[in-house]
């Protein structure tokens, strides 16, 4: 059965969909070219608007099934029938899943985003499409998918790269194939166009070229550095978020095991990107998101300084 709790986060997401789609659809027809004449356009209205079928696709992931299908099905065609009235079958709703890819893009893009505070961390992280044994029988990304290697092994599929900010609020993310390497400079650039202060990153991130590029952008990439290489001058400030850097680590785990961005059950492309943003919608609606600024106003003197010092009120 339903519980109360649930529902109302199903409406939660369900008004603030419904909010963005409103608008999309004004602007839509604002940009829309007008009909050749003699020619007929069909307007007719589906069961299940945008926002509805983009609800349904975020709730999902909010880690209560694993199964969306078994979710669908047995879930919200019986126990949220009052949420939703004008339920289609299930084959029915996949298709109308596909129609409404672009307004989900958007509405991840404007609504689901957080806002950069200058300290920000960036990761990548696998998701496999297939064991390694079917590589050579899978056929959905059988042209997009690659082979690459991470700190665990051999993998067939792709790379979600995450930026987030101190809050564990997701800043930037950008999906590439499996044997993109980390400090690819197209990828960073691309992500960072609205990112400004430092950006902490593993080992991975080390490209004297990329930090230079980044530095005339007004970016401070800041990495660890190897065993071979000389220490660079930190402050204690720097010294200390390069320490909290696995915050973002604990993005990826609870975007893999609570929102379940990586599966093998995929048997489309369309579904595997739709996944994807289900998933990382779903992580902006949580209420409690991985966050180290308690931490570091804790342990760090400085900021507790800055913290209490007075402020000015106007007169």
């Amino acid at each position: 059965m339903s519980t109360p709790l649930f529902k109302d986060k199903v409406a939660e997401i369900f008004v603030n969909v419904d909010d963005f789609c409103v608008h999309f659809e004004d602007e839509f027809k604002k940009h829309t070219l007008p009909p050749a004449t003699g020619t007929k356009t069909r307007k007719r209205k589906t069961n299940l608007t945008h926002s509805e079928v983009i609800s349904i696709l975020i709730a999902f992931h909010n880690g209560q099934f694993r199964n969306f299908k078994h979710f669908y099905c047995n879930y919200v065609c019986l126990h949220l029938r009052d949420c939703f009235p004008d339920v289609v079958s299930y084959n029915r709703f996949i298709e109308l899943s596909h129609r409404c890819a672009v307004p989900f893009m958007l509405f991840l893009h404007y609504c689901c985003r957080g806002e950069c505070t200058g300290i920000s961390f960036i990761d990548s992280t696998v998701l496999r499409v297939c064991h390694n044994k079917r590589i050579k029988r899978n056929k959905v990304f059988k042209t997009m998918a690659k082979v690459g290697k991470s700190t665990i092994g051999w993998f067939f599929g792709f790379k979600l790269h995450l930026i987030i900010n101190d809050k564990g609020e997701i800043l930037s993310f950008y999906l590439s194939q499996g044997n993109t390497s980390d400090n690819n400079a197209r990828i960073i650039t691309r992500m960072t166009k609205e990112i400004f202060g430092k950006v902490f990153g593993d080992k991975g991130y080390i490209n004297k070229a990329l930090a230079d590029l980044l530095f005339d952008d007004g970016i401070q990439l800041i990495t660890a550095v190897r065993r071979n290489m000389k220490q660079r001058a930190l402050s204690n400030e720097e010294k200390l978020l390069l320490r909290k850097r696995s915050v973002i680590e604990t993005v990826n785990d609870e975007l893999k095991n609570i929102c379940q961005v990586e599966h093998t059950r995929h048997r489309s492309v369309a579904g595997f990107i739709l996944n994807i943003l289900g998933a990382i919608a779903a992580y902006s609606f949580f209420p409690k998101k991985p966050s180290i600024k308690e931490d570091i106003e804790e342990t760090n003197p400085i900021l507790i300084q800055r913290h209490n010092q007075p402020k000015l009120i106007a007169a």
